[in-house]
């Protein structure tokens, strides 16, 4: 999939994220496609007041992988709107970056669901999360 201009889904995902909570908690995604996106995130910043990664960060990460996912499955004349989200933390991170790494479990024609696997820079698992999506025609004005 490319934008309108010329972009392509991994420079889109990137530009969409400009002036959003992505930029602001440092997501950036370093591959996108249809059966597995990627983004990175730091711990530092998005860290809870132990120093520990923040949960609802893993969250963010998890949600803004599978949304961007569902997007590019639904279309460019369609969006995709979270409905259910859950996490697993399973082990803290205290610095360095988190990579996400997002697949689907289901692509359907008015839902998608991903499961989206959060893990350190030595590779061992810090969440496990998975969203469904809604996918619908853009409303009118939009």
């Amino acid at each position: 999939m490319t934008s309108t201009d010329g972009q392509s889904p991994l420079e889109l995902a990137n530009t969409m994220a400009r002036g959003t909570l992505m930029e602001r908690m440092g997501i950036v995604f370093t591959e996108v496609g249809t059966e597995r996106l990627v983004a990175t995130m730091p711990v530092e910043g998005n860290t809870q007041p132990y120093g520990l990664l923040h949960g609802g960060a893993s969250v963010v990460l998890a949600e803004t992988l599978g949304s961007f996912g569902s997007v590019l499955h639904a279309g460019p004349q369609r969006i995709a709107v979270g409905i259910d989200i859950n996490a697993t933390h399973h082990r803290a991170a205290r610095s360095g970056v988190v990579t996400g790494t997002a697949r689907p479990l289901h692509l359907g024609a008015t839902m998608a669901s991903w499961q989206v696997e959060i893990v350190d820079e030595a590779g061992k698992p810090v969440c496990t999360s998975r969203i469904t999506c809604l996918l619908r025609d853009v409303p009118p004005g939009a």
